[in-house]
């Protein structure tokens, strides 16, 4: 028998196949409806008490200027010291985390670990300088902190490093300020020449940290400066200026070497003067050092923020008051 169809009679085609004696094509499965995206799991009080969550605890925000291995001031670290401090922050479950998202409460950490800032001001190429391959160089903090990093799969690889002009040894082309923007490192103003805003006037002061803001900008197209360290740790006299001017906003603003900072949940947090903990284990003044600091905080009174694991909700022992204003809506006092 001879079965003659038009291939585009449907499903008469279909019954004509059968007729033959033709096995029917099987019509394709309609494809799998996608099941809907679980709701993330949102921490619980019970839960906030295991792992002694208190996002409204202190946060050591670390400041360094050079890696030498001859220390000429108190603001040098050997690369060995430099190495030991981040080893110890590993150790004792501290994450890396910008300023910038410190300040936008951007703290998506892992429960019972603890957020710290690493800051590199005025650009020495011993905090970051690129080898000819386009590479850290060895011996360089940045390069230090990649290491210890890979050893340590929690403790992410990120700083803020603050600039003037020609950082990094000179960077003419920007290379060095790219390659730390598209590998998640912040690039914060220091102001173009480090400008002492405090007995700068008015107008100096603003031009100081709008040159600093366009040279970071023209090195990388697209990028936004959203945090300024003060040169000498000194506001200007109009101490809004440091946030706010022509042509400049920032998120915050960074002092020198002083004790933790407060989250940026707590009541008690300026973005106007964030304070910082120089990097420092002895020598003259070692009590405002990072060792001692560390030590401090990690004390059953050390007050140190802990993570409850969920980035949407500040969750903190109920004794510690009210949350701030900005974070009472996802606050969660146990």
């Amino acid at each position: 028998m001879r079965c003659l169809f038009s291939s585009g009679a449907g499903f008469a085609a279909l019954l004509a196949l059968a007729a033959c004696g033709a096995p029917a094509p099987v019509a394709p499965a309609p494809a799998p409806r996608p099941a809907p995206a679980a709701a993330p799991a949102r921490v619980t009080a019970a839960a906030a008490r295991q792992v002694g969550a208190d996002e409204l605890g202190r946060v050591p925000i670390l400041m360094y200027h050079r890696i030498a291995e001859r220390p000429r001031s108190v603001y040098d670290r050997t690369p060995a010291d430099f190495t030991a401090e981040l080893e110890r922050l590993a150790d004792e479950n501290y994450v890396p985390v910008t300023t910038a998202e410190l300040l936008g409460r951007r703290l998506d950490l892992p429960a019972g670990t603890h957020p710290v800032v690493l800051t590199f001001d005025d650009g020495d190429p011993s905090a970051f300088s690129l080898t000819p391959q386009e590479q850290p160089a060895p011996g360089t903090a940045v390069r230090i902190l990649l290491d210890v990093a890979a050893a340590h799969p929690r403790f992410r690889p990120v700083a803020s490093l603050y600039v003037n002009e020609h950082p990094f040894g000179g960077d003419a082309d920007g290379r060095a300020l790219r390659w730390l923007a598209e590998h998640h490192f912040e690039i914060g103003n220091h102001t173009r020449r480090h400008t002492n805003l405090r007995t700068a006037g008015e107008s100096a002061v603003t031009t100081a940290i709008t040159e600093g803001d366009a040279l970071i900008r023209q090195a990388v197209p697209g990028y936004r400066p959203t945090t300024l360290a003060l040169p000498f740790g000194t506001h200007p006299r109009r101490e809004e200026l440091a946030l706010r001017g022509p042509g400049y906003a920032y998120d915050g603003a960074l002092l020198v070497g002083a004790g933790p900072a407060p989250s940026p949940c707590s009541g008690a947090f300026d973005p106007g003067s964030i304070p910082r903990i120089r990097s420092q284990s002895a020598g003259e003044e070692a009590e405002y050092g990072s060792a001692h600091w560390l030590d401090v905080l990690a004390s059953p009174a050390g007050h140190r923020y802990t993570s409850d694991g969920d980035p949407a909700t500040v969750s903190y022992p109920r004794s510690e008051g009210a949350v701030a204003p900005a974070c009472a809506s996802v606050g969660l006092a146990y």
